[in-house]
């Protein structure tokens, strides 16, 4: 939680005297760590960008809604990787491909990226993490790289803690799988 005293900042997102400069708190905090959750589902910069972009559209639209039964930030998190998945089928369905072939053909563009500074191992640990079940790719994504708690996960995925957990267990387990696959070749 970045924000302190998280009723009165949403009390000052939700007055039209405050708002904007609440805002701009908001975005000030929460920017640079949403553009990287998205970033890990939609693994193209100008892509996680432009969805970044649309998540601070409808957490601004949105937040005279926000009726504080889950953290503020769980409730950005939750817009984000909703906004992500929905890009991604909306562009996999552009390109006439399947879930599958899209990372596959993002995870290959990783070279090619001036943002991205990993090595042909990360670009092929990216691979196998992009075609996990979206449900593991996220929880190991939010747990293993983002070092979230299983509670705010099952906040901002909806699912409970104990499926998350086995979710997170079996996305580890292939991933292992998948580099020791790799590693015999």
């Amino acid at each position: 939680m970045l924000l302190k005293n998280e009723s009165q900042f949403i009390e000052r997102l939700k007055n039209k005297e405050t708002q904007n400069s609440a805002f701009e708190v908001l975005l000030t905090n929460y920017k640079q760590p949403l553009y990287w959750h998205i970033r890990k589902i939609v693994l193209n910069h100008d892509d996680a960008d432009d969805v970044l972009q649309n998540t601070f559209v409808k957490i601004f639209r949105g937040i005279l809604n926000f009726k504080g039964e889950s953290k503020l930030y769980t409730w950005m998190y939750r817009i984000a990787t909703n906004e992500s998945l929905n890009f991604l089928k909306l562009k996999a369905k552009k390109y006439f491909q399947s879930s599958e072939e899209m990372m596959n053909t993002l995870a290959n563009n990783l070279k090619e990226d001036p943002y991205f500074d990993g090595d042909k191992l990360q670009i092929e640990l990216q691979k196998i993490i992009s075609n996990l079940p979206d449900k593991q790719k996220l929880v190991f994504q939010m747990k293993y790289e983002q070092n979230m708690k299983f509670k705010d996960v099952s906040e901002i995925l909806g699912t409970s803690v104990g499926a998350l957990k086995a979710s997170y267990h079996i996305a580890v387990k292939k991933i292992k799988e998948k580099i020791k696959e790799i590693q015999t070749f």
